[in-house]
């Protein structure tokens, strides 16, 4: 399956959302500045709050893999692809790189969110939360977000997505109350791939974007 844009993609998971979810109390999560796209109709949909989770990967040197992220709190969330057993060689042979890649990494995302912030937990605390994305193959991603809901008290956890690997769905039916997958792939491209229309806003324009739509929600 293909799409014309991720705006109506967004509107195909909007539909299936709608019935059940327009009358309680949703917040969607957009884990990137595509989510941000498919997400938009589904919030004007619902009528609910849409927020952004910024993070920047940390990668194992020389093999262009990701080793985890941080995310705008300050975490660090290792890429749980990785076993117990690598994680420790990589920390013991890398360690003074990572701490040095965490920090830079957590600068990056202050540099980009700015004073005010995209995302508060206590906007999700006793909602039905929606992570929305624009393609679900990206464990790194997936992880961090997970990881920065475990102290939110959230009535259902629900992920959306216009396109998703077998891997990754695979991987959170085990984790969310819910799932809308409008297509999984056995062989998943690049998520640009899937939409003839590729024109989204800078990472600059989306956060902007985001911050001005929490501004206005409070």
């Amino acid at each position: 399956m293909y799409f014309q844009s991720r705006a109506e993609a967004g509107e195909q998971l909007a539909v299936q959302l709608f019935e059940k979810y327009r009358y309680e109390n949703v917040a969607l999560v957009a884990m990137g500045d595509g989510g941000v796209a498919v997400g938009e109709p589904i919030a004007e949909r619902l009528h609910c709050i849409l927020t952004l989770l910024v993070s920047e990967a940390v990668t194992i040197p020389g093999e262009g893999q990701s080793f985890g992220a941080v995310s705008q709190t300050g975490n660090f969330t290792t890429n749980s692809d990785l076993g117990s057993a690598a994680v420790d060689g990589y920390i013991t042979e890398f360690h003074g790189y990572f701490e040095e890649q965490k920090r830079q990494a957590f600068h990056r995302v202050n540099q980009l969110i700015g004073d005010g912030g995209v995302i508060d937990q206590a906007l999700l605390q006793d909602h039905v939360v929606v992570l929305v994305t624009d393609g679900l193959n990206d464990t790194t991603t997936l992880d961090v977000a997970l990881d920065f809901l475990k102290p939110v008290r959230v009535q259902r956890l629900i992920i959306a997505s216009p396109v998703a690997s077998v891997e990754l769905v695979d991987k959170v039916h085990l984790i969310a109350d819910e799932l809308h997958i409008l297509d999984v792939k056995a062989n998943y491209l690049d998520t640009d791939h899937y939409y003839e229309v590729n024109d989204l806003p800078t990472h600059e324009e989306t956060i902007a974007k985001i911050n001005q739509i929490i501004a206005n929600w409070r």
